[in-house]
């Protein structure tokens, strides 16, 4: 007899790989290529800068051991929501749980699918077009609301992703895997071409620029290194989905956020090596602008292209595990019950999944990338 969708669980189809792709694919979006402007702008100088990021990776790193314990303990979907309801009750687990779910899990899709199109609007500049303007003040800073063309897009995008985690948790995997393997392939022939390129020079590496400096600037820095390294909480959202979770959980976890730490520390040498330190504070994107010395224009749209395949990485890996946590909420009957429904077909929350993902396309009309 076929299982209904109330009683259907989840299942086990989430490998090593797929675990690890969740890691490193939902921490490397946009981060490594727009913050290194800021973080050498508040320390002034590149060495700062690698202690800024090493110090932040370390952090993280003792975040991911933590929640490798945690999600090995508790293999089941919701990540902090379970973890809440576990040590301080179910109060403190409903409050992250939607919060999560309707402000900063939607949030984070919806200004990462706004950042794709932005990146896109590169080589479209009609995307950046406004469609039509709604002449109520519910726009930022309670003017009238525009709408371009690239927010149909970025919902696009949304729907798209959401109809592949909805057909099979293995598919979402397959694809995280897909995309993470050509963002960290992409990351790399970056950090190639800037490193042996022969344009730029070690003595970049001792440059210096004026910044705040002090505790303050290292403090700054270390907030927007930290929010480059965001995603590593992620994986213990869809534990319930990982095979053989007391090995791969922690195995991804620690490995993941190690790769993580390495690719950034490369990314930076690469900028520093070719940039001197008041050209990478003076340039609102350093990973474009090194390209753009080293390869021309050309190379300035490949970094576009990079960034909008790890966005895109990014975003899958946040509908996939995002929609874990409602459903977690609505299988203990504090969230409405339908989300707590598995597909009997597909296997997948597809109630939960559809939710965050409407949800998330209504707020990508509601600001601007920097506003989300």
């Amino acid at each position: 007899m076929p299982e209904t969708a109330a009683r259907a669980e989840l299942r086990r189809v989430l490998g090593p790989w797929s675990a690890a792709a969740i890691v490193v694919g939902t921490i490397i979006g946009s981060g490594i290529f727009l913050v290194p402007k800021a973080m050498v702008a508040s320390v002034g100088s590149p060495g700062p800068v690698f202690v800024v990021w090493i110090v932040g990776g370390l952090l993280s790193l003792c975040g991911a051991l933590c929640y490798a314990e945690l999600a090995a303990a508790m293999p089941e979907a919701g990540g902090e929501y379970i973890y809440l309801r576990e040590a301080y009750g179910p109060v403190w687990g409903f409050l992250c749980g939607w919060t999560q779910t309707w402000v900063a899990k939607s949030g984070s899709i919806a200004s990462m699918a706004t950042g794709f199109f932005y990146y896109l609007a590169n080589f479209v500049p009609a995307l950046e077009t406004t469609a039509f303007v709604v002449p109520l003040p519910i726009g930022p800073e309670g003017g009238p609301l525009e709408i371009r063309y690239g927010q149909f897009l970025a919902v696009a995008v949304i729907l798209f992703l959401a109809l592949l985690n909805y057909w099979g948790t293995r598919l979402g995997g397959g694809v995280q895997v897909v995309t993470t393997a050509a963002k960290i392939g992409l990351l790399g022939a970056i950090i190639g071409l800037g490193l042996f390129s022969g344009r730029g020079s070690w003595e970049n590496l001792r440059t210096h620029t004026s910044a705040a400096g002090g505790a303050a600037g290292f403090f700054v820095a270390l907030v927007a290194a930290l929010w480059a390294y965001d995603g590593w909480n992620n994986l213990g959202m869809a534990a319930s989905e990982v095979q053989r979770p007391q090995r791969n959980l922690p195995l991804a976890l620690l490995a993941g956020t190690l790769t993580v730490i390495a690719v950034y520390l490369a990314a930076n040498l690469a900028y520093f090596f070719v940039l001197p330190a008041a050209d990478a504070a003076a340039s609102d994107r350093v990973a474009a602008e090194m390209m753009r010395r080293v390869a021309g224009p050309a190379g300035a749209g490949a970094v576009s292209i990079a960034a909008m395949i790890s966005i895109f990485a990014a975003l899958n890996g946040a509908i996939l595990t995002g929609a874990r946590i409602p459903f977690a909420m609505a299988r203990d009957g504090r969230f409405f019950r339908q989300m707590g429904q598995v597909s009997p077909v597909h296997g997948t929350p597809g109630a939960a999944i559809v939710l965050v993902c409407l949800w998330a396309s209504l707020l990508v009309f509601s600001g601007r990338f920097e506003q989300l």
